[in-house]
């Protein structure tokens, strides 16, 4: 079973890795300079950001998040570990310290929208653009206090 501890600075470079894997699993709509301008923007904050990671019995990241004020800013996992509830439990581990989580969801990601429903997020708006204007809409959630169902459980 992975358990959750803080990242520290020799993480950034798995971290990185998880964030490619999962980006290039999931984010197909990205346009190539954007994908490679998004990725610049990661290498240089990522590994100093202060995430929640899942790590394996041998303290190998398999997931990360990034919670600030409330809001989660990100959460990958390898996807090599997809549905194994890895993603909810992280989601959870916020929960307990942030009962009204908020996050944002490119809208043209299905899987996320579907992933983040499961847990008990709730449409609140949405945006024409990301966060760094560029044209991929967002939709903004708030956890709505429904427990959350890991894929393992369902």
């Amino acid at each position: 079973m992975p358990t959750l501890r803080p990242s520290r600075p020799q993480d950034g470079a798995r971290v990185i890795d998880i964030w490619r894997r999962a980006v290039d699993a999931t984010h197909h709509f990205l346009a190539a300079a954007d994908r490679q301008a998004i990725e610049a923007e990661v290498r240089a904050f990522l590994p100093q950001a202060p995430l929640l990671l899942a790590v394996d019995v041998d303290d190998l990241p398999l997931a990360f998040m990034l919670v600030v004020d409330g809001h989660m800013e990100a959460l990958f996992v390898d996807p090599a570990h997809h549905g194994r509830g890895l993603g909810c439990r992280l989601v959870a581990q916020a929960l307990g310290e942030h009962p009204q989580l908020g996050t944002d969801v490119n809208a043209q990601n299905p899987q996320a929208m579907a992933f983040y429903a499961r847990l008990g997020f709730v449409e609140t708006g949405r945006s024409p653009l990301d966060g760094q204007g560029r044209p991929y809409p967002l939709v903004h959630l708030r956890h709505a206090g429904v427990p959350c169902v890991s894929e393992d459980a369902r």
